[in-house]
């Protein structure tokens, strides 16, 4: 194991601890690092096309949390880059399969930083899989926050033994859940890391996956159970919104700007009363019986070529994914005393349930806006949305901006720590080609963030060049 002692006797010889350090040996003997509620699991070095050789390291922060770290073998540059995970997580280095750079490694493992993820503390066979929450309260925990401090924590480990040096530098980079973890990373811990990078943040889960997708599934679902809007009326309510919203911003692009400024007339669409029911419930968002709104904004004109992998299916048994989460989190985790495998969104009471969250949303939420700490530690946070995000409503993201910018005393304080982009046509989290195949690709917030820590340049893009 490399040491800081070790680390000085190689520049006492007149060697390069990096350059020493970076050797197949010195990976392997990661194995036997030693740390205090945890333990290393494997040790390898791992080449893969399009990266950079590095040092692979699998453990375990106890009880369940599995993490990954990657070590640069070469032109490590001192600093370290965390990612967050998707859904529910529970499937270590998912993102890492393709080449998106969403909640994945690679970004930072390109750009010769030290990075890190984890499976937030549980096992599970998808991300709409929540079994591993009944009953397990440890586990909630771990998902909600501490899977973030543990990965951190067991991160500087290893980079502290391979390197002889502990990292000068730390970001943080999610979305969806990962934009959540991006969140409660600022306000549980305000001084861990020197950056953030937030993506369509699910950061109220409790609002968004209980009380919301319950609101959407029970609109979509008839007296005999059938399903009331399928992909063949979203596509015409699609056509109708694009027909009539796409040049209110002056440019006829295929983008729908800003939702907010829509006016779609939906008389001509040939959609029953029952249908045009649902689609203004979908349009308005969860309310009680009083009209109170429980959750800033519903579903998002613009978002319906999306719909289909959302909100609607395919029509051949695809996508469908918001029932699927609305399910597995209202029977295992949303709930102080989990209800189990017999409930559904439709047993969602919104006169009583919305209030039954407040235990598990101190567990899971980071949509507080007192970012007060995290101001004082100097930190640097970039927060993108899709305007056409069907699952994770936008509206959400604009509201608590803008209660974050009244809680630091006016937009241009926050401004100075916090930077909001709104961006036309992406679909959650850019999974789904948009209008010109604007997706994840299209966009880069790392390049910006860099230069916004490293010289002061506020960003004024996260578009990709």
């Amino acid at each position: 194991m490399i040491t800081r002692l070790s680390a000085l006797a190689f520049l006492l010889a007149g060697a390069s601890p990096l350059l020493a350090q970076q050797d197949d040996a010195a990976c392997v003997a990661l194995r036997d690092t030693v740390f205090a509620a945890g333990h290393v699991t494997t040790a390898r070095v791992v080449t893969a096309e399009g990266l950079p050789t590095y040092c692979e390291v699998r453990a375990t922060a106890l009880p369940a949390i599995s993490i990954e770290v990657r070590l640069p073998m070469e032109g490590w540059n001192g600093k370290f880059y965390q990612a967050g995970c998707g859904g529910f997580c529970g499937i270590l280095g998912r993102a890492d399969a393709g080449s998106s750079w969403v909640n994945a490694m690679r970004p930072g493992l390109e750009r010769g930083y030290a990075t890190a993820t984890s499976d937030s503390g549980h096992h599970a066979l998808s991300v709409v899989d929540a079994g591993w929450a009944h009953n397990n309260p440890h586990a909630e925990r771990d998902w909600g926050w501490r899977s973030i401090g543990e990965t951190n924590r067991v991160a500087q480990i290893m980079i502290e033994a391979f390197y002889g040096d502990a990292s000068d530098q730390a970001i943080f980079q999610g979305c969806s859940t990962g934009g959540r973890m991006a969140h409660v990373a600022a306000q549980r811990y305000p001084e861990m890391f020197d950056g953030i990078i937030s993506g369509a943040p699910a950061m109220d889960y409790t609002g968004l996956v209980a009380t919301k997708m319950a609101w959407l599934v029970q609109a979509n679902t008839a007296d005999d159970g059938s399903q009331i809007l399928g992909p063949e009326e979203a596509k015409r309510i699609g056509d109708a919104v694009l027909d009539q919203c796409d040049a209110v911003d002056g440019a006829e692009d295929g983008a729908i700007a800003d939702p907010r400024a829509c006016d779609v007339n939906y008389s001509d669409l040939g959609l029953s009363n029952q249908q045009l029911d649902t689609l203004m419930k979908w349009r308005e968002g969860p309310r009680n019986a009083a009209g109170e709104q429980l959750y800033p904004g519903g579903i998002p004109e613009g978002s319906e070529p999306f719909w289909w992998l959302w909100l609607t299916g395919n029509g051949t048994g695809g996508g469908n994914l918001v029932p699927a989460f609305a399910v597995n989190f209202g029977r295992y985790m949303a709930f102080p005393v989990d209800p189990g495998p017999e409930w559904t969104p439709l047993d969602f009471d919104f006169e009583a349930d919305p209030a039954r969250l407040s235990t598990m949303a101190s567990v899971y939420n980071g949509d507080s806006r007192d970012l007060s700490a995290f101001r004082a530690a100097g930190g640097k946070m970039i927060v993108w949305h899709g305007w056409a995000d069907a699952i994770v409503t936008p509206y959400k993201t604009v509201d608590w901006y803008e209660k974050a910018a009244a809680e630091a005393g006016g937009e241009e304080t926050l401004k100075e720590n916090v930077a909001l982009f709104m961006v036309p046509g992406v679909d959650h989290c850019g999974i789904l080609p948009g209008p010109d195949g604007i997706n994840a690709a299209s966009l880069d917030p790392m390049t910006p963030l860099e230069a916004w820590l490293n010289d002061g340049t506020v960003p004024a893009s996260i578009m990709a060049k």
